[in-house]
């Protein structure tokens, strides 16, 4: 079968963070993602994973400030010094949650100061973070939930990883139906570059079995290009999140 990834900063709302572990692990879920570690204590998080049998498979570097609306560092100009000390941070985290993979947001720009700073940014992560065995992501982002991202075309994507040696694609099937379309295409070009999978309906970002794309095609295709890494289940139940994941039951096996 697939591995599939609780996403807890989606699933299990309900609940406080910190109980969305056990209630992860009771689904049936092995492995568990989420945005951000950093309100909590790295040992307390630890324990979580530990109590409940589960494998960390991703977070996302420290986007700057996310209440004043931003969404990453690297693409930004002038905040180098900041990237860099939020690498350290992450690199803390990582290690103690066992984590083998961080998502590198790019934060909000355009334009050639954006693109160089971004560059720079991700050779910089990439060799702090190689020590470690640890792999940076990236994820191209649709505009439309996240205006002005700097990240926002795959394509792009693929001539970054292209350029900076380490990086990785986080391939998320919903915002690739969103910016592009053609998802079976883009899965048959991209899977040799492609570390992480997340997986929603379109357009609504409910469960994946609803929507515009059929998932026993968009997994079936996946399956037959033979990736075996995680899928984070990034999406935003309908109701009570158990509820909804008689999809897991109906997804082509792996």
């Amino acid at each position: 079968m697939f591995r599939l990834a609780a996403n807890l900063s989606f699933q299990f709302g309900e609940t406080g963070f910190l109980d969305r572990f056990e209630r992860a692990a009771k689904a049936g879920f092995t492995g568990v993602e989420y945005l951000f570690p950093y309100g909590h204590d790295p040992a307390a998080l630890a324990a979580r994973l530990k109590h409940n049998g589960l494998q960390q498979v991703l977070f996302n570097m420290p986007p700057g400030d996310w209440a004043a609306g931003e969404r990453g560092l690297a693409a930004v100009p002038g905040r180098e010094s900041e990237f860099r000390a939020s690498v350290d941070k992450a690199i803390r985290y990582a290690e103690a949650l066992g984590c083998r993979q961080i998502h590198v947001m790019s934060g909000l720009g355009e334009g050639a100061g954006s693109k160089a700073a971004y560059l720079a940014n991700l050779e910089y992560c990439a060799r702090r973070l190689e020590p470690y065995g640890i792999t940076p992501l990236i994820e191209p982002i649709n505009r439309r939930d996240m205006p002005g991202y700097f990240m926002a075309d795959f394509d792009d994507a693929v001539a970054v990883i292209a350029a900076v040696a380490g990086v990785r694609l986080q391939f998320d099937i919903y915002h690739r139906q969103i910016i592009h379309g053609d998802v079976t295409a883009g899965l048959r070009a991209m899977m040799p570059v492609t570390s992480h999978m997340q997986i929603a309906g379109v357009p609504d970002r409910h469960e994946p079995d609803s929507g515009e794309l059929s998932l026993d095609h968009v997994l079936g295709t996946v399956r037959d290009l033979g990736y075996a890494g995680w899928i984070g289940c990034e999406y935003r139940p309908r109701g009570l999140t158990e509820d909804g994941l008689g999809w897991i039951g109906r997804a082509v096996p792996g």
